[in-house]
């Protein structure tokens, strides 16, 4: 993970995580008694591809490290208390025993896929990169991987930019961009064909999307396929042809569509404390 690294500090780790919108689970020392390998409130940080800290080493922190991964794979943010006797259990010889709370958080749920490392692109990309999300940038020129970055952006030069958005995980929001309208076309169509996005928005005249509309009912593609692509991207309340108004525009209509799409899924569940309150009170008796 570029700029992290496993004697990283728990709470920079945290931080950087969060930044670049990735899953983590932080495990604290709630209480540890007789002889333990870490005190109190010790703390490590787990993502799905490196731990950050300790809180001892040894099978403690393997048997940590499989609940982190467990909560991981939930789809929502948990907590979770386990009590480890530290002799029989996990074939330390501590012979003490430690309390460890777990909390997961979801990284940003929100992917999205840029083609195009032109004029709009490196003026859209500071804009979107601030919100929470993560922002894969394609480009068949070498020049976008030379680009300064915020964490939560990649950058990547690929020469066939369309074989980049198998890659994407569902409900990816697509914005295409390109300098070449071949190239915009092929995104387009593997788009499309995936038939799974959250948003696709494309840049160009309405006489260039009546082309590619008519290429692509030639291709086989029907109306119902292509009538949520955006096109001209942005929104029409935000007029002017400068890089950043065409930016501000894109970036103000992506907003909207992630707001009606959070409203259209409703509150989300949420961490019950008082059930950890209680859990707590229950394992402390141990």
């Amino acid at each position: 993970m570029r700029g992290l690294h496993t004697h990283s500090h728990w709470l920079d780790a945290a931080r950087e995580l969060r930044v670049r919108g990735e899953d983590y689970v932080l495990v604290t020392v709630l209480s540890a008694r007789g002889s333990t390998p870490r005190d109190g409130g010790s703390k490590m940080v787990f993502s799905r591809e490196a731990s950050y800290g300790s809180i001892g080493g040894g099978h403690l922190e393997y048997q940590a490290a499989a609940i982190a991964a467990e909560l991981m794979g939930a789809p929502q943010e948990q907590q979770r208390l386990e009590y480890f006797p530290l002799g029989p259990k996990l074939g330390q010889c501590c012979g003490g025993s430690a309390h460890l709370l777990f909390e997961s958080f979801k990284g940003a749920g929100l992917n999205i896929a840029l083609f195009g490392a032109g004029h709009v692109g490196q003026a859209l990309v500071p804009i979107l990169a601030q919100l929470p999300c993560r922002i894969q940038w394609v480009d068949s020129r070498d020049a976008v991987e030379a680009l300064d970055c915020p964490a939560n952006v990649s950058a990547l030069a690929s020469e066939e930019p369309h074989k980049e958005v198998s890659a994407q995980p569902p409900a990816t929001y697509y914005v295409i961009m390109t300098h070449n309208h071949q190239q915009d076309f092929d995104i387009l169509r593997a788009v499309l064909r995936r038939g799974d996005a959250g948003y696709v928005g494309l840049i160009g005249s309405v006489t260039k999307w009546r082309r590619f509309q008519m290429r692509l009912e030639h291709h086989g593609h029907t109306e119902a396929e292509w009538q949520a692509v955006r096109c001209p991207v942005g929104l029409d309340a935000v007029p002017g042809k400068l890089p950043v108004e065409v930016a501000v525009s894109v970036a103000g209509e992506i907003i909207a569509e992630m707001h009606a799409q959070a409203e259209d899924a409703g509150p989300s569940a949420g961490t019950d404390r008082r059930a950890l309150k209680t859990l707590m009170a229950a394992m402390e008796k141990k």
